[in-house]
């Protein structure tokens, strides 16, 4: 069997598609859709604690019983520059004035790293979720060894050969090959090493060449012709996030889905402000004031994040939603809106088909 059929089996799938798992975007109610009709479905809980994820988790059971996938952040814990973080509050100060909200005093780094958090690793032994994926880094090795124990097909996003590399030998089930045009943060395992900025197709093929681990190509597609096209170039599944951020069962707030269908989608941009980390987001308000900010200028992931869902919930409370993060890939003028997740999945299937039709008609 193919390496591509074997991980179809492994994941429980009967679809080369998984629906990305976009933490603060992806619901309980998409990722069963989508597993539902055949594809993979992901809720996103590095924002969360073991509390919440559990809630997630049971909420997704309750309503499939089908495999999904729940996403981990594996990043190196914050280094706290008070200076630093003072000056950007100090920055952004006049934005929070003109929202009629008052800064923060301090910042906090409001997510714990998964490596940190062996109560999540003991909720995942517990609940037992069929998939567990894996962004910016790895866990522990015993933290790996207590999942894979658990009988869980772990995934890890890489983003250039080094990265990947890293995967395949900690013995990762699949490498999640993100493309620099994928919406969100980038995967990237070290946010101040340089980054070649690998596009999804030229990644997937690279690390498809260099490995027998199978490949999942995620980064700009958004229809069954960019899956087909990702699977010519041997990836075994494609991993797709805008395309789903529309659908009724996102969490995504009006202004986020006004954005995604308007100007802003043929301008993303690949931005620290927000959050602390290079993250591709439509164009708005808060890219805008970063362009003009230096890396150094920006407290550490999540720290900043902090100071960002701040401003965001202000602006908010008086309309104003170009504070929010709003990701999204290069794709997104592909976005067709308000399409259910089941159905935007049976569409995409059909796509695929006819576009395999064609190159063997």
């Amino acid at each position: 069997m193919s390496s591509n059929g074997s991980l179809l089996d492994q994941l429980g799938i009967e679809h080369p598609i998984i629906q990305a798992p976009m933490a603060g975007v992806s619901t309980p109610e998409m990722a069963a859709a989508v597993s539902n009709a055949g594809g993979l479905g992901s809720i996103g809980v590095g924002a969360e604690d073991a509390r919440g994820a559990r809630k997630m988790i049971d909420a997704t059971r309750a309503l499939t019983v089908r495999p999904f996938n729940v996403n981990v952040f594996c990043h190196e814990p914050a280094t706290a520059r008070p200076d630093v973080e003072a000056a950007w509050i100090a920055r952004l100060r006049p934005e929070l004035t003109r929202l009629g909200a008052e800064p923060p005093a301090a910042l906090r780094e409001i997510y714990t790293s998964f490596r940190d958090d062996d109560d999540m690793v003991a909720l995942f032994v517990e609940t037992k979720p069929g998939v567990v994926s894996c962004h910016f880094g790895l866990p522990r090795e015993d933290q790996i060894a207590a999942l894979r124990g658990a009988g869980i097909t772990l995934l890890a996003s890489a983003t250039s050969l080094r990265e990947a590399r890293i995967v395949v030998d900690a013995g990762i089930a699949a490498v999640i090959a993100q493309g620099y045009e994928a919406g969100g943060h980038r995967g990237v395992f070290d946010p101040d090493a340089a980054d070649d900025q690998i596009g999804t197709l030229a990644l997937t093929r690279l690390i498809a060449r260099s490995f027998a681990t199978p490949v999942i190509a995620a980064g700009g597609i958004m229809d069954g012709a960019g899956i087909a096209a990702a699977l010519r170039l041997g990836a075994a599944a494609a991993q797709l996030g805008t395309a789903f951020v529309a659908c009724p069962e996102s969490s995504a707030d009006v202004g986020y889905r006004a954005a995604l269908a308007g100007d802003a989608a043929h301008h993303t941009v690949m931005t620290r402000a927000i959050s602390g980390r290079p993250a591709r987001c439509l164009a708005n308000r808060f890219t805008a004031i970063g362009k003009a900010i230096a890396d150094a200028e920006i407290p550490a992931y999540p720290i900043a994040y902090d100071l960002g869902k701040a401003l965001h919930t202000a602006g908010k409370r008086k309309s104003e939603y170009g504070f929010g993060a709003q990701w999204a890939g290069q794709g997104a003028p592909l976005c067709r809106p308000m399409m259910p997740a089941a159905e935007l999945l049976r569409t995409l299937i059909d796509e695929l088909r006819w576009a395999r039709h064609i190159k063997n008609g």
